[in-house]
């Protein structure tokens, strides 16, 4: 019994051992491919490391590493966890760049952005719509938005809405393709509000050309 356990245990860490140098070796990839999105996302100044650390006596199912996502967000600020450093405009683009890294990778064929464009401006939310049209021509991608910048970039429309009792408790969600010309109609509403002006309009007309607004 004991032979049997020693000869596991040494299967296990010479697999651990290999496991590990893949990790560092994809890590160094992977901080490679995610740091040349950040550019395009505003995020010049940035730095995302995946911060691989080994305790060899820290034996476990996923063998003997740790993997934590680190991002310096300024320079000269000590790189942190991404959760504790980031704002959440950045962590938002922080995983469209990962996303956009892994989409050759196994991804998943649909991808799903719930509102990545929280908390930024006008000229993020430009740049995050031109990245999630070059992602969708690799894969298929779903975004929820409230950005005129972004929903401009889209092929297709689908306008979301609540269906409201006379009591004013939601009964349903509406989901609704729409045509271009609603669809106009809906950008230049985004961009001004409830009083959609002919400025508004062009403003509109002008995004969905790919223009800056």
């Amino acid at each position: 019994v004991y032979k049997r356990q020693a000869m596991a245990r040494a299967d296990y860490r010479s697999a651990a051992v290999v496991l590990s140098r893949k990790r560092h070796d994809a890590a160094a990839l992977l901080d490679e491919a995610v740091n040349a999105e950040l550019p395009a996302l505003k995020l010049d100044a940035a730095r995302f490391i995946v911060a691989v650390e080994t305790d060899t006596e820290a034996e476990t199912a996923e063998g003997f590493d740790s993997v934590v996502f680190h991002v310096q967000t300024n320079p000269g600020t000590q790189p942190g966890p991404i959760m504790k450093v980031a704002s959440g405009g950045e962590l938002s683009r922080f995983l469209l760049a990962l996303k956009v890294a892994l989409a050759d990778r196994g991804s998943a064929p649909t991808l799903v952005f719930d509102e990545i464009d929280t908390g930024v401006g006008g000229a993020v939310a430009e740049a995050i719509g031109r990245r999630l049209s070059r992602l969708a021509e690799r894969v298929q991608v779903l975004s929820v938005t409230h950005a005129p910048q972004v929903a401009a970039r889209a092929l297709h429309h689908f306008l979301i809405s609540k269906d409201l009792s006379k009591n004013r408790k939601t009964v349903s969600t509406l989901v609704e393709q729409i045509s271009d010309n609603v669809r106009r109609e809906e950008i230049a509403r985004m961009l001004a509000g409830a009083t959609i002006s002919d400025e508004a309009r062009a403003a509109a007309d002008r995004l969905i050309a790919g223009e800056a607004a």
